[in-house]
């Protein structure tokens, strides 16, 4: 018998899909049932690998070693959660696994944790897209009668990638650029920061903020006659 490998972010999401599909069997990590596998990725598993992974130079902060900017990226298991990583690595390679399904959350992070999976587990089976806003059981049902290609979310994966790259190399370089000029740590981060200088600016305009004098009119009611 051939299973479809359904993919969620959250345990509580996998609990509902199982339950409409009929994969009321629960496993360790997963649900089974019916011609299908239900499991989950507990948010990220996986997260981009520090810097001395890729140089051993780089575990000391040093000017000249700036920018740092891999190569070729890598990833590294969280280990609270190496287990459900192991787990989804080997339901995607079981023989009698056909094809799979990412119901992640519908969104770009969504797609980015379970590329990850997927990338890390070396799996070449044919993915499809659940694509759902409710956890109504008549919304998951509509979802699953009308499955999108994966291929169709291949720019969305991209972009997710990059943004999380793009965090990695402002949060490492920046932080250690700033930390190495001023000779303490500072974390510079390419939300975190901005958002960071908002509130500073705010504050400063209140604390700068001088009395002056203003005026409003008024009208003064006066009765008159009208011939």
């Amino acid at each position: 018998m051939k299973f479809k490998l359904v993919i969620s972010e959250k345990p509580s999401v996998s609990k509902s899909i199982s339950a409409v599909l009929g994969a009321s069997k629960r496993e360790n990590g997963y649900f089974i049932g019916n011609g299908y596998i239900v499991s989950w990725c507990a948010g990220h598993l996986l997260e981009l690998a520090p810097p001395d992974s890729y140089d051993e130079k780089y575990a000391k902060w040093r000017y000249a070693d700036l920018p740092i900017i891999p190569n070729k990226w890598k990833y590294v298991a969280l280990k609270e959660k190496s287990a459900q990583l192991k787990i989804l690595t080997d339901l995607m390679n079981r023989a009698d696994v056909d094809c799979v399904i990412n119901a992640c959350d519908a969104g770009r992070e969504g797609e980015n944790i379970f590329r990850a999976v997927y990338n890390h587990a070396k799996c070449k089976k044919k993915i499809f897209r659940l694509w759902i806003s409710s956890m109504e059981s008549t919304a998951i049902k509509t979802g699953f009668d009308n499955l999108i290609d994966g291929a169709e979310y291949e720019n969305l994966a991209a972009a997710a990638s990059y943004r999380e790259r793009a965090d990695w190399i402002v949060g490492i370089t920046a932080t250690r650029l700033f930390s190495v000029l001023y000779k303490q740590t500072l974390n510079v981060g390419r939300v975190q920061s901005p958002t960071l200088a908002m509130l500073v600016k705010r504050d400063s305009d209140i604390n700068a903020f001088v009395k002056e004098p203003f005026y409003m009119i008024t009208h003064k009611d006066t009765s008159f006659a009208v011939s």
